[in-house]
């Protein structure tokens, strides 16, 4: 599984990642076009049909105002752990990861036995180039489910990136028993090679 397969996975089981992410670029866009066109619209006579900056300009405020209420929702309840994890999401769709990271660690302490949110915690913290942070959280996503292939392929690449070479060839081997054929495992394996070559 190559990184982008990996990353695409996270994606994929984290069902609200892109749609937040349109919907607010959609709402961004809706609003600029509405913000357009008032004087045209005013120029209009009352019963003339909308012109395309109105249309939908009240259904976009809607959308707005629930992204909104989904951060601050988050905010001002720190115990909600689907509200911390939604807001975790939005913010890791547009590229915010050290605050997705904020949010997650919020809803781990609500459920600190959350795997999806170990994992995610551990997705975040790669992507963010926090390496040993990602190490430790997809260790704590193995140990609640060890046949995680995502975190497992995650482990490997920030174990090799750490430079952890002992614990990285024995996450390598785990990944080579689970999933040999891996898309991964050529590169970890090249990579484990050249780190245990370079002298100490």
């Amino acid at each position: 599984m190559s990184r982008d397969n990996l990353l695409f996975t996270i994606i994929g089981i984290l069902l609200g990642f892109i749609g937040g992410f349109l919907l607010a670029t959609n709402i961004s866009q809706r609003e600029a076009a509405v913000r357009a066109t008032p004087a045209q619209s005013q120029n209009l006579p009352a019963d003339h049909p909308p012109v395309a900056g109105d249309q939908g300009s009240g259904d976009g405020q809607q959308m707005l105002a629930s992204v909104q209420t989904a951060m601050k929702q988050a905010r001002e309840n720190p115990n909600d752990f689907e509200a911390q994890v939604t807001a975790a999401k939005l913010q890791y769709q547009i590229g915010r990861y050290d605050q997705a990271i904020e949010y997650l660690l919020a809803a781990n302490k609500v459920k600190p036995e959350d795997a999806t949110v170990l994992a995610m915690l551990g997705v975040v913290n790669l992507d963010a180039k926090h390496y040993d942070a990602a190490a430790k959280w997809y260790k704590a996503a193995l140990i609640k489910n060890p046949t995680d292939l995502v975190s497992l392929d995650g482990y490997c690449y920030v174990l090799l990136e750490i430079g952890d070479t002992k614990t990285a060839e024995e996450q390598i081997k785990k990944l080579e028993k689970l999933a040999p054929t891996n898309e991964d495992l050529p590169q970890f394996r090249a990579k484990l090679t050249e780190l245990k070559s370079k002298p100490k």
